[in-house]
């Protein structure tokens, strides 16, 4: 599975792309009402005429930007070799310009872009401090990703979207401070793509202790899906859980069976396990043990792949990768 297509909504409004420089469409001449839309910037990613603080410099220009709620950060220039600190500058700068934002999501790039695992970051963490009322968050790429810990009182939803995070990401992450926070969302990837963080370094999460209002959990897109399900079944921050989110990783019979094994799940409103390695005798187990309770389960396989070498060995992969 690949991301090819730009978020259609965001923050409970539908996409809206700003125009090009040279757009002389009704489109561009009719511009929708600046809090009715998450405000898509872009610019081309590759030998831009335009870099991505001028567009956002015409936004700021055009748009009545006091009213704006939300903005969806596209492709800056050079996305394979530069990372978005301008982009970044650009934003904070105008933070008194933007006195409404309550949602943010950082590099809506597709695959015709930047493959997720190339795209450059970097630090992302003045973006927390210097907004504040923001609610939600999210960020695309793993490439030199840095999040340190931080504190942040309004923040409701955090999303992470990589191939592969840096372990010292999910560290910050895990020590961050989020009293508001409802809904997590982490893709942590592969060790191919820089994924390096182990079971261990979720212990936090497990714990739930610096997330009181943590509802929604995803740790997904991961090859250690079966030692997250294991941890998961005896940690404390389930029974609190309504949507427990382990799908789009290399989950075995394993790592389900143990999460079943567990702690009562019934309690769920959604399990999400879907692209997984399961069987059919443990998924039939998953639906009949669950279903009945009211918990809607997605078990289904998808598009997991499998290779099988000449020595037996067996290579399962998650969903995002490279």
């Amino acid at each position: 599975m690949t991301i090819n297509g730009h978020l259609e909504e965001f923050h409970g409004l539908p996409a809206f792309t700003f125009p090009d420089a040279d757009d002389t469409s009704p489109r561009a001449t009719s511009l929708p009402s600046p809090e009715s839309v998450a405000w898509r910037i872009a610019v081309d990613a590759y030998d831009s005429e335009e870099e991505w603080e001028d567009a956002f410099a015409r936004f700021l220009a055009t748009v009545d930007t006091e009213k704006v709620r939300a903005l969806i950060v596209g492709a800056w220039s050079d996305v394979y070799d530069t990372g978005p600190d301008a982009v970044i500058s650009a934003l904070v700068a105008a933070r008194d310009r933007l006195p409404a934002l309550r949602g943010l999501f950082l590099a809506d790039i597709v695959m015709e872009e930047c493959e997720i695992s190339w795209i450059v970051q970097g630090d992302v963490s003045p973006l927390l401090d210097a907004f504040p009322d923001l609610e939600e968050f999210g960020v695309r790429g793993g490439s030199q990703l840095v999040f340190p810990a931080v504190r942040h009182e309004r923040l409701r939803t955090l999303t992470v979207e990589t191939g592969g995070m840096p372990v010292e990401a999910v560290r910050g992450i895990a020590a961050s401070d989020l009293p508001a926070l409802v809904g997590l969302d982490l893709w942590l990837g592969t060790s191919n793509y820089g994924g390096d963080a182990d079971v261990a370094d979720l212990e936090p999460f497990f714990a739930g202790t610096r997330l009181p209002s943590l509802t929604r959990l995803a740790l997904r897109n991961s090859e250690i899906q079966d030692a997250i399900c294991t941890a998961l079944a005896s940690a404390p921050v389930v029974a609190r859980l309504t949507h427990l989110d382990v799908s789009m990783g290399v989950l075995t019979d394993d790592g389900a069976t143990a999460l079943l094994s567990g702690q009562p799940l019934t309690h769920l409103k959604v399990l999400d396990l879907h692209h997984n390695y399961l069987g059919a005798g443990v998924r039939t187990r998953l639906l009949e043990t669950l279903e009945p309770a009211g918990v809607a389960v997605d078990a289904d396989q998808d598009d997991a792949d499998s290779d099988e070498e000449a020595d037996g060995t067996v290579w399962r992969f998650v969903a995002v990768g490279e």
